[in-house]
Protein backbone atom coordinates (compact mmCIF):
# COMPACT_ATOMS: atom_id res chain seq x y z
CA UNK A 1 0.00 0.00 0.00
CA UNK A 2 1.09 3.73 -0.79
CA UNK A 3 1.51 5.72 2.29
CA UNK A 4 -0.21 9.00 3.12
CA UNK A 5 3.36 11.04 2.00
CA UNK A 6 4.08 9.02 -1.15
CA UNK A 7 0.52 9.79 -2.43
CA UNK A 8 0.36 13.46 -1.94
CA UNK A 9 3.91 13.67 -3.02
CA UNK A 10 2.80 12.07 -6.57
CA UNK A 11 0.06 14.25 -6.53
CA UNK A 12 1.88 17.67 -6.63
CA UNK A 13 4.70 16.51 -8.64
CA UNK A 14 2.12 15.47 -11.12
CA UNK A 15 0.58 19.14 -11.60
CA UNK A 16 4.45 20.26 -13.07
CA UNK A 17 5.61 19.69 -16.26
CA UNK A 18 7.61 16.36 -16.67
CA UNK A 19 11.47 18.06 -16.42
CA UNK A 20 10.03 20.50 -13.71
CA UNK A 21 8.91 17.56 -11.74
CA UNK A 22 11.89 15.41 -12.64
CA UNK A 23 14.13 18.42 -11.29
CA UNK A 24 12.13 18.79 -8.44
CA UNK A 25 12.32 15.24 -7.29
CA UNK A 26 16.40 15.17 -7.50
CA UNK A 27 16.30 18.00 -5.11
CA UNK A 28 14.52 16.22 -2.87
CA UNK A 29 16.23 13.16 -2.78
CA UNK A 30 19.36 15.58 -2.34
CA UNK A 31 18.30 16.70 0.55
CA UNK A 32 16.99 13.44 2.28
CA UNK A 33 12.98 14.50 2.14
CA UNK A 34 12.31 10.47 0.54
CA UNK A 35 13.63 7.87 1.89
CA UNK A 36 12.21 4.50 3.05
CA UNK A 37 13.25 1.22 4.49
CA UNK A 38 13.37 -2.33 2.86
CA UNK A 39 14.83 -5.09 4.81
CA UNK A 40 17.90 -7.02 3.89
CA UNK A 41 16.55 -10.35 2.94
CA UNK A 42 19.46 -12.94 2.10
CA UNK A 43 17.15 -14.68 -0.21
CA UNK A 44 17.07 -12.16 -1.86
CA UNK A 45 20.56 -11.31 -2.31
CA UNK A 46 22.46 -11.74 -6.10
CA UNK A 47 25.73 -12.22 -7.10
CA UNK A 48 26.23 -12.03 -10.32
CA UNK A 49 29.40 -10.31 -12.43
CA UNK A 50 31.44 -10.69 -9.49
CA UNK A 51 29.09 -7.84 -7.62
CA UNK A 52 26.99 -8.73 -4.96
CA UNK A 53 23.44 -7.06 -4.82
CA UNK A 54 21.43 -6.84 -1.79
CA UNK A 55 18.38 -7.44 -3.76
CA UNK A 56 17.69 -7.41 -7.52
CA UNK A 57 15.90 -4.45 -8.34
CA UNK A 58 17.35 -1.97 -9.40
CA UNK A 59 16.46 1.78 -11.28
CA UNK A 60 17.45 2.16 -14.62
CA UNK A 61 19.48 4.72 -16.58
CA UNK A 62 17.68 8.02 -17.28
CA UNK A 63 16.59 8.94 -13.99
CA UNK A 64 19.81 10.30 -12.32
CA UNK A 65 21.41 11.74 -15.25
CA UNK A 66 24.25 13.34 -14.22
CA UNK A 67 25.42 10.98 -11.07
CA UNK A 68 23.77 13.31 -8.37
CA UNK A 69 21.86 11.16 -6.14
CA UNK A 70 22.78 7.59 -6.47
CA UNK A 71 23.35 7.01 -2.70
CA UNK A 72 19.83 8.86 -2.35
CA UNK A 73 18.34 5.94 -4.77
CA UNK A 74 19.75 3.07 -2.94
CA UNK A 75 18.57 3.99 0.02
CA UNK A 76 14.87 3.76 -1.53
CA UNK A 77 15.42 0.41 -1.49
CA UNK A 78 17.33 -0.44 -4.86
CA UNK A 79 19.88 -3.27 -4.54
CA UNK A 80 21.74 -1.14 -6.85
CA UNK A 81 21.29 2.23 -8.90
CA UNK A 82 22.86 3.12 -12.72
CA UNK A 83 23.66 6.63 -13.57
CA UNK A 84 23.82 8.21 -16.70
CA UNK A 85 23.28 8.05 -19.79
CA UNK A 86 26.81 10.49 -19.51
CA UNK A 87 28.48 11.61 -23.10
CA UNK A 88 31.87 12.45 -23.25
CA UNK A 89 31.01 16.09 -23.72
CA UNK A 90 28.23 17.89 -21.84
CA UNK A 91 25.15 18.40 -24.43
CA UNK A 92 22.00 19.66 -24.14
CA UNK A 93 19.54 17.13 -25.91
CA UNK A 94 16.63 17.26 -28.43
CA UNK A 95 14.27 20.72 -27.77
CA UNK A 96 12.05 21.10 -25.37
CA UNK A 97 8.93 19.50 -24.63
CA UNK A 98 10.01 16.47 -25.03
CA UNK A 99 9.00 14.30 -22.18
CA UNK A 100 5.45 13.35 -22.28
CA UNK A 101 3.62 11.50 -20.07
CA UNK A 102 0.61 9.20 -20.88
CA UNK A 103 -1.07 9.43 -17.60
CA UNK A 104 -4.14 6.95 -19.21
CA UNK A 105 -1.77 4.57 -20.46
CA UNK A 106 1.13 4.61 -17.14
CA UNK A 107 3.52 5.07 -19.36
CA UNK A 108 5.68 7.80 -20.61
CA UNK A 109 7.12 9.44 -24.32
CA UNK A 110 10.88 10.75 -24.31
CA UNK A 111 12.56 12.14 -27.04
CA UNK A 112 15.40 13.87 -24.55
CA UNK A 113 18.41 13.05 -26.58
CA UNK A 114 21.16 12.25 -23.80
CA UNK A 115 21.11 15.52 -22.49
CA UNK A 116 23.47 15.43 -19.74
CA UNK A 117 26.34 17.61 -18.07
CA UNK A 118 29.05 15.09 -19.75
CA UNK A 119 31.92 12.96 -18.27
CA UNK A 120 33.98 15.40 -15.68
CA UNK A 121 31.00 16.59 -13.78
CA UNK A 122 29.87 12.50 -12.91
CA UNK A 123 33.03 11.31 -12.55
CA UNK A 124 33.94 14.36 -9.96
CA UNK A 125 30.55 13.47 -8.23
CA UNK A 126 31.04 9.57 -8.39
CA UNK A 127 35.26 9.91 -7.36
CA UNK A 128 33.82 11.75 -4.04
CA UNK A 129 31.06 9.29 -2.92
CA UNK A 130 32.11 6.59 -0.14
CA UNK A 131 32.69 3.04 -2.07
CA UNK A 132 30.72 0.04 -0.34
CA UNK A 133 27.20 1.59 0.07
CA UNK A 134 26.05 -0.35 -2.78
CA UNK A 135 26.20 -1.05 -6.34
CA UNK A 136 26.66 2.19 -8.47
CA UNK A 137 26.92 1.53 -12.19
CA UNK A 138 27.62 3.92 -14.98
CA UNK A 139 25.56 4.34 -18.71
CA UNK A 140 28.05 5.47 -20.91
CA UNK A 141 26.91 6.60 -24.38
CA UNK A 142 27.95 8.77 -26.99
CA UNK A 143 27.41 12.35 -28.46
CA UNK A 144 25.01 13.27 -30.67
CA UNK A 145 28.02 15.15 -33.08
CA UNK A 146 30.50 12.33 -32.18
CA UNK A 147 33.02 11.80 -35.46
CA UNK A 148 33.44 8.53 -33.45
CA UNK A 149 30.81 7.34 -31.40
CA UNK A 150 33.08 3.83 -30.72
CA UNK A 151 35.66 6.45 -29.40
CA UNK A 152 33.13 8.04 -27.16
CA UNK A 153 32.37 4.88 -25.40
CA UNK A 154 35.73 3.31 -25.04
CA UNK A 155 36.91 6.90 -23.30
CA UNK A 156 33.77 6.22 -21.07
CA UNK A 157 35.15 2.86 -20.08
CA UNK A 158 38.14 4.48 -19.57
CA UNK A 159 37.05 7.12 -17.52
CA UNK A 160 34.55 5.72 -15.02
CA UNK A 161 35.86 1.91 -14.48
CA UNK A 162 37.79 3.64 -11.17
CA UNK A 163 34.97 4.87 -10.14
CA UNK A 164 31.99 2.52 -11.25
CA UNK A 165 30.85 -0.78 -10.19
CA UNK A 166 29.66 -1.76 -14.02
CA UNK A 167 29.32 -0.02 -16.61
CA UNK A 168 26.20 -0.11 -19.54
CA UNK A 169 26.79 0.31 -22.93
CA UNK A 170 24.08 2.14 -24.27
CA UNK A 171 23.27 1.38 -27.73
CA UNK A 172 19.94 1.74 -27.98
CA UNK A 173 17.95 4.68 -27.46
CA UNK A 174 15.81 5.97 -30.51
CA UNK A 175 16.45 9.17 -30.04
CA UNK A 176 20.10 9.98 -31.28
CA UNK A 177 20.29 8.95 -35.01
CA UNK A 178 21.87 6.38 -35.87
CA UNK A 179 22.79 5.14 -32.69
CA UNK A 180 20.61 1.80 -32.71
CA UNK A 181 23.27 0.67 -36.03
CA UNK A 182 25.24 -0.03 -33.64
CA UNK A 183 23.23 -3.24 -32.56
CA UNK A 184 24.22 -4.90 -35.22
CA UNK A 185 26.71 -6.61 -37.33
CA UNK A 186 30.75 -5.26 -37.95
CA UNK A 187 29.66 -2.58 -36.07
CA UNK A 188 28.19 -4.18 -32.77
CA UNK A 189 31.82 -6.20 -33.04
CA UNK A 190 33.97 -3.24 -33.54
CA UNK A 191 32.20 -1.55 -30.32
CA UNK A 192 32.24 -4.86 -28.27
CA UNK A 193 35.79 -5.55 -29.04
CA UNK A 194 37.20 -2.40 -28.53
CA UNK A 195 35.35 -1.16 -25.10
CA UNK A 196 36.76 -4.72 -23.62
CA UNK A 197 40.09 -3.84 -24.85
CA UNK A 198 39.67 -0.36 -22.92
CA UNK A 199 38.24 -2.49 -19.81
CA UNK A 200 41.38 -4.66 -20.38
CA UNK A 201 44.61 -1.81 -20.12
CA UNK A 202 41.91 0.36 -16.98
CA UNK A 203 41.75 -1.57 -13.73
CA UNK A 204 39.02 -1.46 -11.50
CA UNK A 205 39.06 0.67 -8.04
CA UNK A 206 39.53 -3.46 -6.19
CA UNK A 207 42.13 -4.06 -8.98
CA UNK A 208 39.56 -6.38 -10.94
CA UNK A 209 37.92 -5.69 -15.00
CA UNK A 210 34.85 -3.86 -14.39
CA UNK A 211 31.79 -5.86 -15.32
CA UNK A 212 29.93 -4.53 -19.03
CA UNK A 213 26.89 -4.84 -19.82
CA UNK A 214 25.04 -4.53 -23.66
CA UNK A 215 21.92 -2.54 -23.74
CA UNK A 216 19.76 -3.37 -26.37
CA UNK A 217 16.31 -2.15 -27.79
CA UNK A 218 12.91 -4.06 -27.32
CA UNK A 219 12.23 -3.78 -30.75
CA UNK A 220 14.30 -6.35 -32.08
CA UNK A 221 13.48 -9.74 -34.59
CA UNK A 222 14.22 -13.11 -33.58
CA UNK A 223 17.64 -12.77 -36.42
CA UNK A 224 18.48 -9.69 -34.51
CA UNK A 225 18.73 -11.37 -31.25
CA UNK A 226 20.85 -14.38 -32.35
CA UNK A 227 23.09 -12.18 -33.64
CA UNK A 228 23.72 -9.74 -30.59
CA UNK A 229 24.13 -12.48 -28.84
CA UNK A 230 26.64 -14.16 -30.46
CA UNK A 231 28.78 -10.99 -30.35
CA UNK A 232 28.20 -11.00 -26.82
CA UNK A 233 29.19 -14.27 -26.00
CA UNK A 234 32.23 -13.84 -28.38
CA UNK A 235 32.97 -10.23 -26.56
CA UNK A 236 33.34 -11.11 -22.87
CA UNK A 237 31.29 -9.03 -21.79
CA UNK A 238 29.25 -9.81 -18.65
CA UNK A 239 25.36 -9.55 -19.64
CA UNK A 240 22.88 -7.33 -21.38
CA UNK A 241 20.16 -5.01 -20.63
CA UNK A 242 16.83 -5.88 -21.94
CA UNK A 243 15.63 -3.00 -22.62
CA UNK A 244 15.46 0.45 -23.40
CA UNK A 245 12.44 2.11 -24.53
CA UNK A 246 10.38 1.35 -27.62
CA UNK A 247 9.14 2.70 -30.66
CA UNK A 248 5.80 0.97 -30.85
CA UNK A 249 2.51 2.50 -29.75
CA UNK A 250 0.21 -0.70 -30.10
CA UNK A 251 -2.86 -0.51 -27.38
CA UNK A 252 -1.99 3.45 -26.33
CA UNK A 253 -5.10 5.32 -25.43
CA UNK A 254 -3.77 8.39 -24.06
CA UNK A 255 -3.47 11.78 -26.13
CA UNK A 256 -0.07 12.46 -26.48
CA UNK A 257 0.54 8.47 -28.19
CA UNK A 258 1.34 10.16 -31.46
CA UNK A 259 4.51 11.80 -29.73
CA UNK A 260 8.05 11.02 -31.36
CA UNK A 261 10.46 9.06 -29.36
CA UNK A 262 10.86 6.17 -26.97
CA UNK A 263 8.00 4.85 -25.14
CA UNK A 264 8.20 3.52 -21.50
CA UNK A 265 5.65 2.67 -19.14
CA UNK A 266 3.72 -0.24 -18.40
CA UNK A 267 2.71 -0.76 -21.86
CA UNK A 268 6.30 -1.87 -22.64
CA UNK A 269 5.98 -4.96 -20.46
CA UNK A 270 4.75 -7.56 -22.60
CA UNK A 271 7.07 -6.55 -25.41
CA UNK A 272 10.24 -6.32 -23.48
CA UNK A 273 10.22 -9.43 -21.62
CA UNK A 274 9.37 -11.75 -24.35
CA UNK A 275 12.45 -9.87 -25.63
CA UNK A 276 14.31 -10.89 -22.39
CA UNK A 277 12.94 -14.58 -22.75
CA UNK A 278 14.15 -14.91 -26.53
CA UNK A 279 17.34 -13.78 -25.61
CA UNK A 280 18.49 -15.86 -22.76
CA UNK A 281 17.24 -19.03 -24.74
CA UNK A 282 19.44 -17.11 -27.46
CA UNK A 283 22.70 -16.52 -24.75
CA UNK A 284 22.34 -19.78 -22.53
CA UNK A 285 22.09 -20.07 -19.05
CA UNK A 286 25.40 -18.56 -17.81
CA UNK A 287 25.57 -14.77 -18.79
CA UNK A 288 23.63 -11.82 -17.05
CA UNK A 289 20.72 -11.06 -18.09
CA UNK A 290 18.66 -8.02 -16.32
CA UNK A 291 15.16 -6.94 -16.95
CA UNK A 292 14.03 -3.71 -17.90
CA UNK A 293 10.45 -2.69 -19.03
CA UNK A 294 6.75 -1.94 -17.46
CA UNK A 295 7.67 -3.19 -14.06
CA UNK A 296 5.77 -1.73 -11.19
CA UNK A 297 5.21 -4.69 -8.74
CA UNK A 298 6.61 -7.32 -7.21
CA UNK A 299 4.66 -9.87 -9.28
CA UNK A 300 5.78 -7.73 -12.42
CA UNK A 301 9.55 -7.85 -11.35
CA UNK A 302 9.49 -11.55 -10.34
CA UNK A 303 8.05 -12.53 -13.89
CA UNK A 304 10.87 -10.54 -14.98
CA UNK A 305 12.83 -13.09 -13.54
CA UNK A 306 10.68 -16.26 -14.53
CA UNK A 307 11.56 -15.15 -18.01
CA UNK A 308 15.42 -15.19 -17.25
CA UNK A 309 16.63 -12.03 -15.77
CA UNK A 310 18.97 -12.41 -12.87
CA UNK A 311 18.59 -8.68 -12.12
CA UNK A 312 15.60 -5.74 -12.74
CA UNK A 313 15.52 -2.37 -13.46
CA UNK A 314 12.70 0.08 -13.25
CA UNK A 315 12.13 3.71 -13.93
CA UNK A 316 8.84 4.99 -14.99
CA UNK A 317 6.67 3.14 -13.22
CA UNK A 318 8.17 5.02 -9.91
CA UNK A 319 6.64 8.31 -11.52
CA UNK A 320 3.09 7.37 -11.19
CA UNK A 321 3.68 4.99 -7.67
CA UNK A 322 6.34 7.17 -5.87
CA UNK A 323 9.77 6.71 -4.54
CA UNK A 324 7.87 3.76 -1.94
CA UNK A 325 7.18 1.80 -4.98
CA UNK A 326 11.10 0.05 -4.44
CA UNK A 327 10.63 -0.65 -1.40
CA UNK A 328 6.56 -1.70 -1.54
CA UNK A 329 8.86 -4.66 -4.52
CA UNK A 330 11.56 -5.68 -2.30
CA UNK A 331 9.09 -6.30 0.78
CA UNK A 332 6.65 -8.60 -1.87
CA UNK A 333 9.87 -10.49 -3.51
CA UNK A 334 10.20 -11.60 0.58
CA UNK A 335 6.29 -12.32 1.08
CA UNK A 336 6.86 -14.58 -2.17
CA UNK A 337 9.99 -16.01 -1.05
CA UNK A 338 7.95 -17.36 1.98
CA UNK A 339 4.70 -18.60 -0.23
CA UNK A 340 7.08 -20.49 -2.80
CA UNK A 341 9.54 -21.79 -0.30
CA UNK A 342 12.10 -20.22 -2.01
CA UNK A 343 16.30 -20.66 -1.09
CA UNK A 344 16.89 -17.58 -3.72
CA UNK A 345 14.57 -15.37 -5.71
CA UNK A 346 16.61 -16.57 -8.83
CA UNK A 347 15.01 -20.23 -8.05
CA UNK A 348 12.34 -19.29 -10.20
CA UNK A 349 14.69 -17.91 -12.81
CA UNK A 350 13.72 -19.53 -16.19
CA UNK A 351 10.29 -20.51 -14.96
CA UNK A 352 8.67 -19.09 -17.81
CA UNK A 353 11.11 -18.43 -20.07
CA UNK A 354 9.50 -20.84 -23.07
CA UNK A 355 6.18 -19.29 -22.47
CA UNK A 356 7.29 -15.72 -23.06
CA UNK A 357 9.91 -16.64 -25.59
CA UNK A 358 6.86 -17.66 -27.47
CA UNK A 359 4.86 -14.21 -26.83
CA UNK A 360 4.75 -11.90 -29.68
CA UNK A 361 3.61 -8.31 -28.65
CA UNK A 362 1.26 -6.14 -31.42
CA UNK A 363 3.45 -3.31 -33.11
Amino acid sequence: MKGLIDTLGQRVLLKFPPETAHHISLRALAAGVARTSAPRDPRLVVHKAGLEFANPLGMAAGYDKNAEVPDALLGLGFGFAEVGTVTPRSQPGNPQPRIFRLERDNAVINRLGFNNEGHEAALKRLAARRRGRGIVGANIGANKDSDDRVNDYVLGVQRFTPVADYLTVNISSPNTPGLRNLQAGEALSELLSRVVEARSTTPGANGNPVPIFLKVAPDLTDAEIDAIAEEALHSGIEGLIVSNTTLARAGLTDAHRNEAGGLSGMPLFERATAVLARMRKAVGPEMVLVGAGGVDSAETAAEKIRAGADLVQLYTCMIYQGPGLPARIVKGLSRLADREKLGSILDIRDSAVERWAAHRAAD
